[in-house]
């Protein structure tokens, strides 16, 4: 048999061949469908940001305060209710809200202030040309709801602007409004009051002897408006009397004036959300009866901005005390301190105050408001200052259906810094911007 194919051999041969190169080519196309399936990313996916979201700070209003995370936070509003708003550091809140809810913040929970921007904007301005024009150190005001509590204005300045805060003095973020703790004055003058009427010790037209000095315990109690040698209850207002004061609560009971004073929230902590002044308010066993002839008028407790407003504000209330809230909801410590009939006396006597008392200071034409002065000296290195002087007025308006109470303090006025010269047209300034704000009519027109 020869060692080489046939022409029938080589024939099979060739077909075979054929066979398995379109059997190559079959296979080649199913790889290459199968391969074309087949998604290959182009890349490992990317990973989430890890810039923490933290939550933001609004208004009443609907003003974004503060938002961004904490390396890249923002203050659309600049300095506007800086010290109650706060700043961030690297790592966390520092000072004000943000400090204080900081674990809500990070965790970035939204939170809404009951602040009123118009207001506060407002009360700012107004604080800050007092301070322009009297060369004063500081001032606060706040603005509260008188049913709700809630705070429409809590202004401290001079302020800051939050996303410059290392620029200024640390002096400069503290929140005055609820930190900063004085002797109130005569403000207090109308708390003594409502509570010795709302014990039937006294009546509006009751008459006292009130000479314009008097001596109780080795000291001298003066008076400084000229008044007659008599006066009833409504006048010791008018005339803010210290010596008609002393009249008033002799032979009172110490435990009666401190358990009203309580209700009022002196001494009290104010649960506010962020950091406030409790202020001082000593045990009746310690008062004397100098303490407590002082104490009537305002000197012998602290008080910051924000109690001042609150308690001010059970007058306006109906007698109720409300506490004052910064961030909407319910908050316990409501109470009845003050018959209603009581508060509503006080609201016409304080009226009265400022019809005939101060009208050209604290008056506002076509509205009816109630409210009352104060002027305290500063303790200064253990002894009362003859130089440098609280500023107070606490009221509300409109006198006879309050809907805000109003509290301000200024501290070292260089000029003008009676209360009535200095405070009282704050307060009538601030009451002027809340009627144009929210769209009061005249009293005489309703």
């Amino acid at each position: 048999m020869s060692p080489y194919p046939t022409r029938a051999g080589s024939h099979r041969l060739g077909r075979r061949a054929g066979v398995l190169a379109a059997l190559c080519l079959l296979a080649f196309a199913v790889l290459a469908v199968a391969f074309a399936r087949i998604t290959v990313p182009a890349g490992p996916p990317p990973l989430p940001s890890t810039r923490p979201t933290r939550g933001e700070l609004r208004s009443a209003d609907g003003r974004v305060l503060a938002h961004g995370a904490l390396d890249a936070r923002r203050y659309p509003l600049g300095p506007l209710a800086a010290p109650v708003i706060g700043f961030v550091g690297a790592s966390a809140g520092l000072e004000g809200t943000e400090r204080a809810m900081n674990g809500r913040l990070q965790r970035g929970e939204a939170l809404t202030l009951t602040l009123d921007t118009r207001v506060q904007a407002a009360v700012e301005a107004v604080l800050s040309e007092a301070l322009r024009r009297t060369d004063a150190q500081f001032a606060s005001a706040a603005v509260m709801d008188t049913r709700t509590g809630e705070l429409r204005a809590l202004a401290s300045v001079p302020g800051f602007d939050p996303g410059a805060w290392t620029q200024v003095p640390a002096d400069r973020w503290r929140n005055r409004a609820a930190l900063d703790e004085y002797e109130p004055g005569s403000v207090v003058k109308a708390l003594t009051v409502a509570a010795l009427l709302d014990e039937d010790r006294t009546t509006p037209d009751q008459t006292y002897d009130t000479p314009m000095w008097r001596r109780l315990a080795g000291a001298t109690i003066n008076d400084l408006v000229p008044h007659p040698a008599r006066l009833t209850t409504r006048q010791i207002l008018r005339y803010s009397s210290n010596v008609g004061m002393t009249r008033l609560v002799e032979g009172v009971p110490p435990e009666l004036l401190y358990r009203y004073f309580t209700a009022y929230g002196f001494g009290q902590p104010v649960r506010l959300g962020l950091p406030a002044g409790d202020g001082l308010l000593r045990d009746p066993d310690a008062w004397s009866a100098l303490s407590q002839a002082t104490l009537s008028f305002g000197q012998g407790l602290t008080a910051t901005t924000l109690q001042l407003v609150a308690a001010f504000n059970v007058l306006a209330n109906d007698g109720r005390y409300v506490p004052p809230r910064l961030f909407p909801g319910d908050v316990a410590g409501a109470r009845q301190v003050l018959r209603r009939e009581t508060a509503a006396r006080m609201r016409e006597v304080l009226r009265g105050v400022i019809d005939d008392g101060i009208r050209g200071k604290a008056e506002l034409p076509g509205y009816h408001v109630g409210g009352k002065t104060g002027t305290a000296q500063v303790a200064v290195d253990g002894r009362y200052s003859g130089e440098v002087f609280s500023s107070t007025f606490a009221g509300f308006l409109p006198a006879a259906q309050p809907r805000f109470t109003v509290a301000v303090m200024v501290r070292g006025a260089k000029r003008e810094y009676q209360g009535s010269q200095l405070a009282a047209p704050i307060f009538r300034d601030i009451s002027s911007a809340l009627l144009s704000l929210y769209a009061y009519t005249p009293d005489e027109q309703r």
